[in-house]
């Protein structure tokens, strides 16, 4: 069997915040691919703006290296779970995976995930223990937990041979000593050319390639990422498309793309083996097989994970709407909701009974916050509705998505912890006493009890715990309220400005949500009661100015400082009964509906309702 020792085809998987990026960074850096005054920006390959802010890897990104006379293909992946689908596909497409392990944290449940595909593919791994320079860096441990969960995943004799790197990204630096690091990252691709295989030099059969990513370009249209599996293609070659739902479309390949360094390159051909991207073809979609029109032979399809949660995505229709925002119009939302689609494979954009409102399903709430994010960035305005869960059913069952959550803790508040998560239908699965103080607990927790159960987390824990989950099973969905807020809310009666005067009589009714001047109206959540029920205020009220006191002697009058929500705790804040009115300026909660007495009026029919069922 001829191979191609000129090429290799890699990716770098890891639990989130364990370094991929920056390793990769640095494997550019040394393989000379940069020219030597060129300006490269830290973690280059996280190229969009809430990437670089949240230190976290959204997209699934493709670079390419030379070293020595090989070509190495990088694709650096998600760590976190809401991206997991980009994670299955991409691996499709290379030989081998680098393992990326933090020294200190060890093994995570975004490890355990992304290994787990890794293994199905039958991928060759090398484990690299990222962060060796850190305090408390326990290399040896961390490889006795890989190998214990190489074991557990049921890996081949061949992938429990895997070579060991211990390197740190943010120095360059890499070695097989635990306890000595060469001045460079030599090791590691020199380990990567042994260990990883070569693909099979099939250029002379016929031509298979396969889209595993779509990217978009107002140019070129809709542009297919992929490999060449077997064969060989060129600009101007006649192909046919192989659709998944089995339907052909013939169309011309009218650019080629390959990659070096950070750019994608223009190309004439391209063989078995290469990674690719392809555009001409405006119907081109994830697990698409292009081959001869005269020898169709589709691959097996790729397999998208399916959205778990939905929310409603509405126009914005409260009072201050158009007050910020560029495009308000649900003309301009659906727009963009639809673009969405055309690169983003594990969404769902559903029309509802209104035109302005759809419904949208994403991967998890992390998933959904980002859309919505990048929406407000671009200066649209709308309004959201609390997520849900997606329930299947299941062989005539009712079943909801269950999440493996690994919780890391001090030993003190481990009762509290396991409590908490037993109220929300958790059961736990394991717990492990590492004897440093610390504590590492396992449950299965039913998707919709972790909606908005990190705040009381981080409370609980007084910020000191970590929590990590990941999707791990559709599951028959437990009776009952999972989850979910206890305390009610204070709602602002006017229109107008909170004042210190306002906000003065109630806070000791609760938490206030927002600074003195700033813009309230009627209906508007300002706060948090200490009891269940809502209470309606007047936040905006001032005091008269009278010959006895002056209207200014409140300003020397100190108020508790108000709790202002980022987009992901107001989302998560949410209740069944209200919004979240995101602007480029502004996120601020809502009830759905304004009036206060037409809310009673619409809860007593609720109540009676429910009575006669």
């Amino acid at each position: 069997m001829k191979l191609r020792e000129d090429i290799r085809n890699i990716a770098i998987i890891a639990h989130v915040d364990h370094g991929k990026t920056t390793l990769v960074d640095q494997l550019l850096r040394q393989s000379g691919t940069f020219r030597t005054n060129e300006q490269v920006a830290d973690r280059a390959m996280d190229s969009n703006d809430i990437e670089r802010e949240r230190g976290i890897t959204i997209l699934a990104k493709n670079t390419a290296i030379q070293y020595k006379q090989t070509k190495i293909n990088i694709m650096d992946t998600p760590g976190h779970a809401d991206f997991g689908g980009e994670v299955e596909r991409i691996l499709k497409m290379v030989d081998g995976v680098l393992l990326v392990v933090d020294a200190y944290e060890g093994c995570m449940p975004q490890t355990r995930f992304v290994l787990k595909k890794a293994l199905e593919q039958n991928l060759t791994p090398i484990v690299v223990v990222n962060k060796i320079d850190r305090d408390f860096a326990r290399p040896e441990e961390v490889i006795d937990e890989v190998l214990e969960l190489f074991i557990e995943l049921d890996a081949s004799d061949e992938q429990l041979e895997f070579p060991v790197i211990y390197a740190s990204g943010i120095n360059g630096t890499a070695s097989k000593d635990p306890n000595q690091q060469d001045d460079n990252m030599e090791v590691l691709y020199d380990t990567i050319l042994e260990f990883i295989p070569a693909p099979i030099d099939n250029k002379e059969d016929p031509l298979q390639f396969q889209v595993s990513l779509l990217d978009y370009n107002d140019y070129v249209g809709r542009i297919g990422i992929g490999r060449i599996f077997r064969g060989s293609m060129k600009v101007g070659q006649q192909v046919s498309i192989l659709k998944q739902d089995g339907k052909t479309r013939q169309f011309r390949v009218s650019k080629m793309f390959g990659f070096f360094g950070l750019k994608r390159v223009e190309i004439d051909e391209a063989f078995a083996g290469d990674l690719i991207a392809v555009s001409g073809m405006e119907d081109i979609d994830v697990g698409d097989t292009i081959c001869p029109t005269e020898h169709q032979e589709p691959l097996p399809p790729l397999r998208i994970d399916e959205p778990t949660l939905q929310m409603t995505f509405l126009v914005n229709n409260s009072p201050f709407a158009g007050k910020e925002g560029k495009y308000i119009t649900s003309r301009k939302v659906e727009e963009r909701l639809k673009s969405q689609l055309e690169t983003d494979v594990s969404l769902r954009v559903d029309d509802t009974e209104s035109p302005d409102a759809w419904i949208v399903s994403g991967r998890g709430e992390l998933h959904l916050s980002i859309l919505i994010e990048n929406m407000r960035r671009e200066g649209f305005e709308l309004q959201v509705s609390k997520p849900q869960v997606i329930v299947k059913e299941i062989d005539g069952i009712k079943c909801e998505p269950i999440e493996r959550v690994q919780i890391d803790i001090p030993e003190e508040h481990t009762g509290s912890i396991i409590e908490s998560l037993g109220s929300r239908k958790g059961e736990m699965l394991d717990m492990v006493n590492n004897g440093n103080g610390q504590v590492r607990l396992i449950f299965n927790v039913p998707a919709r009890g972790l909606i908005g159960y990190t705040t009381e987390f981080m409370s609980l824990t007084r910020g000191y715990g970590i929590l990590n989950h990941t999707f791990d099973s559709y599951q028959p969905m437990q009776q009952g309220k999972v989850g979910g807020r206890r305390q009610g809310v204070i709602v602002s009666m006017e229109t107008g400005k909170a004042t210190t005067y306002g906000i003065m009589h109630v806070e000791d009714r609760g938490t206030i949500f927002v600074e003195p001047g700033t813009e309230i109206y009627e209906g508007m959540i300002v706060g948090e009661h200490t009891r269940e029920n809502d209470i309606t205020v007047n936040i905006a009220k001032t005091k008269h100015a009278t010959n006895v006191r002056s209207a200014t002697k409140d300003q020397t009058t100190v108020i508790k400082k108000p709790r202002i929500m980022s987009l992901e705790e107001a989302l998560e804040y949410l209740n069944d009964d209200e919004y979240c009115e995101v602007t480029p300026e502004s996120i601020r909660l809502r009830k759905q509906i304004l009036d206060k007495n037409e809310r009673e009026k619409y809860a007593k029919k609720k109540k009676y309702a429910e009575i006669e069922q």
